[in-house]
């Protein structure tokens, strides 16, 4: 029997751990949550003061962590952050997992969040094995045409190495695109993250610890795609 791939949706519970009144809770817990990061508290102690003070779960938590930083780090996140008609003819360093899975989620209408430094960020989780999913092959392809549109300069993609199937999904990729002619350069990195942050050229995120390194600064892709092209219906939740 051929494998059935599945969405990048919702998890089962979502409806219910992220209703309004949840949803008022958890505004109230990355106030609380930004506030202690912004006085220099260990993150993991933090986290777990306000889970428990506002009786969380893991995935609340983690929408928590997620849309949460302090005051001075939303700051300097916004001041690095660079405009659309400043990609013309620049290179750009994409984070793959953390970019497609994005795409995919917002493609498949799982849940989005509106973050506190300007991004939005999804919840949805690989556990060190990546599966292709229905919206992979379009959330490229929308990709794609928006960095065209952009008028970017060269593109480079980095994958974590270490992950399950990272070489099956650039074969992948690069099938995708061949109709285009996109001459993208796609690389598999035990450690992307810290290429990401010493690249030259503006690096399209929105993992906090490379936007507050990247020294060409970044592009808020998934934001772009969302406010400005047509990305199916993504469950957009502001958490600010």
């Amino acid at each position: 029997m051929a494998h059935q791939q599945k969405h990048r949706g919702q998890h089962s519970s979502d409806k219910q751990l992220f209703t309004e009144s949840w949803l008022t809770v958890l505004r109230q817990a990355v106030q609380d949550l930004s506030y202690l990061q912004e006085r220099g508290y260990a993150e993991s102690s933090a986290l777990k003061l306000v889970g428990d003070r506002y009786r969380l779960n893991a995935r609340q938590r983690h929408a928590l962590l997620r849309a949460s930083c302090a005051d001075s780090t939303a700051i300097s996140r916004k001041y690095s952050e660079r405009q659309a008609a400043q990609l013309v003819g620049q290179p750009v360093f994409i984070d793959g997992y953390n970019l497609l899975i994005g795409v995919e989620s917002a493609l498949s209408g799982g849940l989005l969040f509106l973050c506190r430094d300007g991004c939005y960020r999804d919840i949805a989780s690989i556990h060190g094995t990546y599966k292709s999913v229905i919206e992979t092959q379009p959330a490229i392809i929308c990709i794609g045409q928006a960095l065209q549109t952009l008028q970017t300069g060269p593109v480079c993609w980095y994958f974590d190495a270490p992950v399950s199937n990272s070489g099956r999904l650039r074969q992948k990729i690069t099938e995708f695109i061949a109709p285009y002619a996109w001459q993208w350069q796609i690389e598999l990195l035990n450690n992307p993250d810290k290429a990401l942050a010493e690249a030259q050229g503006v690096v399209i995120t929105s993992d906090g610890w490379i936007l507050d390194r990247a020294p060409q600064g970044w592009f808020n892709m998934l934001k772009y795609l969302i406010t400005q092209t047509q990305i199916g219906q993504p469950q957009v939740r502001s958490l600010v």
